[in-house]
C-alpha cells in the first residue's frame, strides 16, 4: 500500500490542514486494508494444480474453468490471434545447462523469461545477471519453492518479497512483475495475494514431463512435442535442467519462426 504523500507545508495552518488530510488518509488505509484482509482470507483456499488439455491441429488447449483467471491476473495462453509465442523457462537449481541455452537465445535474437528462486539466485548470480544483461525477463519463483496454499498469507507474501529483494540486491534492478507458482500449486486466496504484491501469474498452455534429469526424453521427442503442439498465443514451458530441451532448443526456434510466430515478451500479455 502506499503512504499518503507527504507534502511540504509553507506555514502553520496548512500544516495543520494537512495532518487533518493526513489522519484521514491514514484512516482510509487502515480501512482498505482491513478490507483485503478479509477479502483474502474470505477465499477459497482449495488446493488446485495447473493442468490443461491437448487439442488437435496446432489449437490451444482447454484448461481449468473452476476459477476466472482474469479476475487474479493469471494467464496460461497470449492472444490466440496472434502467432506470438512466449517461450519461459524455470530455474530452481542449475544442472549446467542454462550458459548454453543464454547462449543459443542470443545466436537466435530471441528473448525469454526465466522463473527463478531465491536460492538459485544466491548460487548462480553470474547466470541471474546474465539474463538481465542481454534482456530477457526474470520473474519470481519463490524462496523455498513450497506449495503456496499451506503457507499462511504472511509466509506466501514472504516467499515472493524476499525472492524480488535478493534479486534487487544482486541486480540493482527491480524483478519483473512476473510469478510462476511453484509445481502449478495455487488457490483463489495464494492468487489474490500475488495480485495484490503487483505480480501476473503465469502458467502455460504447452510443457511436458521434462524435469527429470534422470529421464530425459532425448533431442528428438523435445522437438517433436513442440512440432505437436504449437499454436498461437502459446507460453512454453520448458526447465533448463534438461538435457533435452538443450539439444533441441535451436532447431525448436527456428522451426517456430519458420511457422511464421514471433517470440513476444510476457509484457505484451493482457
Amino acid at each position: 500500500m502506499e503512504k499518503p504523500e507527504k507534502i511540504e507545508e509553507d506555514n502553520k495552518e496548512e500544516e495543520d490542514n494537512n495532518k487533518e488530510e493526513n489522519k484521514d488518509t491514514v484512516n482510509n488505509k487502515d480501512d482498505k486494508d482491513n478490507k483485503e484482509k478479509t477479502t483474502v482470507s474470505g477465499l477459497s483456499n482449495d488446493l488446485k494444480a495447473w493442468w490443461f488439455k491437448r487439442n488437435n491441429d496446432n489449437l490451444p488447449p482447454g484448461a481449468q474453468s473452476e476459477i476466472n483467471l482474469s479476475k487474479y491476473d493469471a494467464y496460461y495462453l497470449g492472444n490466440t490471434n496472434e502467432k506470438k509465442i512466449y517461450l519461459t523457462f524455470d530455474e530452481g537449481y542449475e544442472y549446467g545447462y542454462t550458459s548454453k541455452i543464454l547462449d543459443i537465445l542470443k545466436e537466435n535474437n530471441v528473448q525469454a523469461a526465466f522463473f527463478v528462486t531465491k536460492s538459485y539466485i544466491k548460487s548462480q548470480p553470474e547466470l541471474v545477471k546474465r539474463m538481465v544483461e542481454e534482456g530477457h525477463i526474470v520473474g519470481n519463483h519463490t524462496v523455498t519453492h513450497p506449495s503456496l496454499p499451506s503457507k499462511s498469507n504472511e509466509e506466501v507474501e514472504f516467499e515472493i518479497i524476499e525472492t524480488a529483494r535478493y534479486f534487487e540486491e544482486l541486480t540493482g534492478k527491480a524483478m519483473d512483475p512476473f510469478f510462476r507458482p511453484p509445481a502449478g500449486e495455487y488457490s483463489e486466496r495464494t492468487l489474490q495475494i500475488t495480485k495484490d504484491l503487483g505480480y501476473k501469474t503465469i502458467f502455460w498452455s504447452m510443457a511436458y514431463k521434462d524435469w527429470d534429469v534422470n529421464n530425459q526424453p532425448g533431442k528428438e521427442a523435445a522437438y517433436n512435442h513442440v512440432v505437436s503442439n504449437h499454436h498461437p498465443g502459446a507460453i512454453i514451458l520448458l526447465h533448463a535442467v534438461s538435457s533435452s530441451n538443450t539439444e533441441a532448443l535451436d532447431d525448436i526456434i527456428k522451426y517456430l519462426k519458420g511457422q511464421g510466430y514471433e517470440f513476444a515478451s510476457l509484457y505484451q500479455i493482457n
